[in-house]
């Protein structure tokens, strides 16, 4: 495969320099049916096909649910398609060296507005090439989805292609993003509008951003279907970190139980989604009723009552991200510890490593993992399967809003 590759290139070198590439076609064509097959078997998704014109380019729009997302999409277009990554899935040695040479995937920096990764998608368009975006920029934790910059809007515009709003239901019952393990129930993805240009062209910014919320929203606070396995609530506690009666707290959850540490409540996580209290009555019926319980309890607190100590202690392993290159581990075993306004790695060691919230930006990737960037540096925070990286960007986001003079602001983060 890497002789393949290594031709392949040196014969691209020999043409002009182009993003979209005649081998993205022939190897969706190829990994068509092992795809679809796989697909099936493994998330048992309805997958409609697509049924508009296949010989146009479009910008695709999706709400993020899954890890399967991007091949359910695909599945449903069945010609190439080139998503936007973050930069950590295109920082991984050779299997990103291989991502880039078979879908040209475009990277973009989650920590900032990305302008490059901008002019790469309006180059894909001019290319001839079909673009796909999860506006959320995040899969949801809660089932709800995410917060969507209204920015999208004006990008939509900029790559000057029809829109599909593509959307995908069931996805967070059959795999929460907190979750290792797929369950078995109904999952629908299908291609619901498409917004040509010439009726974008007659709205507003707002009404176009209103579209597509409106288009992609989708929410599994519902007792709507079955996702049966017995693992339902396993990792949970990658999500909880408020209990409604010991506040900020630590939780351990396994198979279908999830528990708080402090004072020993169980709940359990049903294949319906609900929550259920075992012995009690709980007062949150879905992980969503909780997650805005625990984000309203955070927009209460004030950072400057942390600063002396640690909310939270946990051990990890630091790794540096080398931007679309690689990573390389820094520390094998380490503490990390979370103040109001900054995280400390090896508190206290000769090592000390002090991460000011005013100059560290802090994003949540994966199910659990942080990166923080600070100065030069990408730090990666890695954990055991149960750390709870949501505490640690939603603390980071309450100080960021205050800090920024918006303290009655609620977004934290996702």
């Amino acid at each position: 495969m890497e002789r393949i590759m290594s031709k392949q290139q040196d014969n691209d070198n020999l043409q002009e320099e182009r993003w979209v590439r005649t081998r993205h076609k022939v190897l969706i064509k190829l990994m068509y049916l092992p795809c679809l097959v796989y697909t099936k078997l493994r998330c048992h998704a309805k997958i409609d096909p697509f049924t508009g014109d296949r010989k146009r380019q479009y910008l695709v729009l999706y709400n993020h649910q899954t890890d399967y997302d991007q091949l359910l999409l695909g599945l449903s277009f069945r010609f190439p398609i080139y998503h936007l990554a973050m930069e950590d899935i295109l920082s991984n040695g050779r299997i990103s060296d291989f991502l880039r040479w078979a879908v040209a995937p475009i990277p973009i920096k989650k920590q900032t507005l990305d302008l490059k990764a901008i002019r790469q998608c309006i180059r894909v368009a001019k290319e001839g090439g079909s673009v796909s975006i999860a506006p959320e920029g995040h899969r949801t934790y809660s089932g709800r989805t995410c917060y969507i910059n209204p920015s999208i809007a004006k990008l939509a515009r900029m790559i000057n292609l029809p829109i599909v709003l593509y959307r995908i239901e069931g996805g967070y019952g059959m795999q929460p993003r907190w979750s290792n393990v797929v369950r078995n129930g109904p999952v629908h993805s299908y291609a619901s509008r498409i917004i040509e240009p010439e009726e974008y062209k007659a709205m507003t910014n707002d009404e176009l951003y209103q579209a597509i919320c409106e288009g992609l929203y989708e929410d599994e606070a519902r007792a709507d279907f079955s996702y049966r396995h017995k693992k339902t609530a396993e990792y949970l506690d990658r999500v909880a970190y408020v209990c409604p009666y010991c506040g900020l707290s630590r939780f351990e959850a396994h198979d279908d139980i999830i528990r708080c540490t402090s004072c020993g409540r169980e709940m359990r996580y049903l294949p319906t989604k609900e929550l259920q209290g075992v012995g009690f009555k709980f007062p949150f019926r879905f992980v969503a009723n909780w997650v805005d319980y625990q984000n309203s309890f955070i927009n209460r607190l004030n950072p400057e009552n942390f600063l002396e100590k640690p909310v939270f202690r946990d051990e990890i392993s630091l790794l540096h991200v080398i931007l679309y290159k690689r990573k390389e581990v820094l520390r094998e075993k380490a503490s990390i510890a979370l103040y109001g306004d900054r995280i400390v790695i090896d508190e206290g060691k000769p090592n000390e490593l002090l991460l000011s919230f005013l100059d560290s930006p802090v994003t949540l990737l994966g199910k659990n993992r942080l990166n923080i960037y600070h100065e030069d540096m990408v730090y990666q925070i890695k954990g055991d399967f149960h750390f709870n990286a949501l505490k640690y960007l939603n603390f980071y986001n309450r100080w960021k809003n205050i800090h920024a003079g918006t303290p009655d602001a609620t977004y934290l983060g996702i």
